[in-house]
């Protein structure tokens, strides 16, 4: 058996069209590195750019027959390598988006303490509001009223109405904040 270079290539691209398995074999043994050396750029680890490097090949042996061969194959088999790293830095990145464990014991913390605010506790953070926020907030909010019918029953403008409506729920957020941020216990 003689080695193998990249005058063999045109034989080797025939036979992973037919799904030969030697064939594909040469090929990868022919193109490893070069898989290597570019997959490696993209990922932290050996292991990573090896498996982006098999995917690779994967997606050749399944598109060999797509393949233009007047066409240099490094630059094709390079934009596989280039997509195939990309997609695993996605998936990565993904994966990393989730929340860890601390994090979750942080919601978690925090959807207890919401939780454990009872209807006297929210009932007590409204009233912190000042009487015109508190009430265009129950009127709008709780009873349902439109801004229209809240300036007519208040003796107010429209425009109060909206105007109180949103710094009463910038204020109730700030509350709520602030109450979340103190330690449970």
């Amino acid at each position: 058996m003689h080695p193998i270079s990249e005058s063999d290539l045109p034989e080797i691209i025939l036979g992973c069209g037919r799904n030969q398995r030697g064939s594909q074999n040469a090929l990868y043994r022919l193109y490893y590195s070069y898989g290597m050396s570019i997959a490696i750029r993209y990922v932290d680890s050996k292991a990573e750019a090896l498996s982006i490097v098999n995917d690779a090949f994967l997606k050749v042996f399944d598109n060999i027959k797509k393949y233009d061969t007047t066409q240099p194959f490094k630059p094709w088999f390079r934009k596989i390598l280039v997509n195939t790293s990309i997609n695993a830095i996605k998936k990565k990145e993904r994966y990393r988006m989730e929340v860890n464990i601390d994090e979750a014991n942080k919601i978690s913390a925090r959807e207890n303490i919401l939780s454990q605010i009872n209807y006297k506790e929210l009932i007590k953070t409204l009233q912190s509001l000042s009487l015109s926020y508190r009430t265009v907030f129950n009127l709008y909010v709780i009873d349902g009223f439109k801004h229209s019918e809240i300036a007519e029953m208040l003796g107010i403008t429209v425009s109060t109405s909206k105007s109180n409506l949103t710094r009463a729920r910038v204020k109730l957020k700030e509350l709520i904040t602030e109450k979340l941020n103190q330690p449970y216990v």
